[in-house]
């Protein structure tokens, strides 16, 4: 795609790195092919080629962000899977998310929309804070659950019983039993340490288990996708740092062999805090440092050797892929590969590079949409006829058991269960 950048708007590096982006688009259009947005709704506006378009525009010409272009980057899921059919190596990714900068910096929302935003980017990456929000919409679903738009999205949404908090979720190290194999350090997140604290108990008993240390840093917390989908890059850009400077002193400390994130869409965006930080004189090389150590849990577990199951699993799986763990970090696999030695059938559904909606804050923020394509998921799913789904990110996981009974469980939680852990809540023995 040609450029018409000035040479003074190319000394942003931030323009620069969309000049760049932009000029690898060559207008194929296979991307229309996979995004769920354009296969649901039909528009090319709504597709990632008419959003480059549109992004393009506005860069280009120094605009700020018009009503018409910020409903159709409202609409994008972020799912990338725009990445993974582009030949030509777009990065969507960072181009999308310098225009959610842009729109954020320069267009005013209505009322109730700024408003719903701001309340979800406060409470969300807080813990405590999100847990009395729960209780609140608990309280209040059998009176709210049917009002239309967001609001009803998230008391509809408020889970049927909210989990107390886990012992393990606060600063403090777990030691390896048996003969110490390494050092890790913990990501245990914001929203899933509430609403199913035992994704990360089932993760250290793993880790632990298996001779590795585990410790949860002093002053990590939320990864910042959350605000950072949002185009707030101030307070992602915070939560963020906040982690980068918690995980470094563990690493000039005691050291580090990797950081652990079993939330997929965390793990994508701090595997991308190097280029996050890429022109932070302070924090820039140890932002790459924490990059280049970070794994998701089934990562790590492929390096130091698949868990030998205690037990003989007699269930189907079918695995959902989270477009942040397929898309995102390029893991498809694996999963399925560890699942399988484990003793577990393991099912694929089909389109399984389509998302199921709900993508961070994207389930609340766009309600219909968001439940369209989790009708569609859900029906790819029930057809394999499985006896349980797996899936390696706490919104996936909220979102599909949502929409069926079949339990829907992290996909640590199974593999804890056959090396000697507990059964996972739900799991049909």
């Amino acid at each position: 795609m040609q450029t018409h950048f000035t040479l003074a708007q190319l000394e942003d590096p931030d323009l620069a790195v969309a000049n760049d982006i932009l000029r690898k688009c060559v207008h194929c259009g296979f991307c229309t092919a996979t995004c769920p947005t354009y296969v649901t709704l039909g528009d090319e506006l709504d597709s990632p080629r008419g959003r480059i378009y549109q992004i393009k525009d506005m860069l280009e010409g120094d605009k700020p962000a018009s009503s018409k272009l910020v409903k159709h980057i409202d609409r994008c899921l972020s799912c990338l899977s725009c990445m993974t059919t582009c030949p030509s190596g777009v990065h969507y990714m960072h181009l999308v998310d310098l225009a959610r900068a842009r729109i954020h910096e320069t267009y005013e929302r209505p009322f109730a929309d700024k408003w719903l935003r701001k309340v979800l980017a406060f409470v969300l990456p807080n813990p405590q804070l999100f847990r009395l929000s729960l209780i609140g919409a608990w309280l209040g679903k059998p009176f709210l659950k049917g009002l239309p738009g967001p609001i009803g999205a998230m008391f509809r949404m408020a889970p049927k019983s909210i989990p107390k908090p886990s012992a393990w979720d606060v600063p403090q190290t777990i030691p390896a039993e048996g003969v110490k194999r390494g050092r890790v350090a913990l990501m245990t997140g914001c929203a899933q340490q509430v609403l199913q604290p035992k994704i990360n108990e089932a993760t250290i008993r793993l880790l632990t288990r298996m001779g590795i240390e585990v410790v949860v840093a002093q002053g990590a917390g939320c990864c910042g996708a959350l605000v950072h989908h949002m185009g707030d890059t101030k307070t992602s850009h915070g939560q963020a740092a906040a982690n980068i400077r918690a995980w470094t002193r563990e690493m000039d400390g005691d050291g580090l062999d990797a950081v652990i994130i079993n939330a997929s869409g965390c793990g994508t965006t701090v595997k991308d805090y190097g280029f996050m930080f890429r022109t932070d004189p302070v924090l820039s090389d140890d932002a790459a440092r924490v990059s280049a150590i970070t794994k998701d849990i089934t990562e790590y577990l492929d390096t130091i050797g698949a868990p030998k199951p205690t037990r003989k699993p007699d269930l189907t799986v079918a695995y959902h892929s989270a477009c942040s763990m397929q898309h995102g970090q390029k893991i498809t696999a694996l999963p399925k590969t560890l699942l399988n030695q484990a003793g577990f059938k393991v099912v694929s559904p089909a389109e399984g590079h389509l998302c199921c909606g709900s993508a961070g804050t994207y389930n609340l923020l766009q309600p219909e949409l968001a439940e369209r394509l989790k009708a569609r998921k859900v029906r790819n799913i029930e057809a394999t006829q499985p006896d349980v789904v797996a899936a390696g990110n706490i919104g996936c996981i909220q979102q599909i058991a949502g929409g069926t009974a079949i339990p829907v469980i992290h996909t640590v939680e199974l593999l804890d269960w056959v090396t000697g852990g507990p059964a996972p809540d739900g799991l049909p023995l």
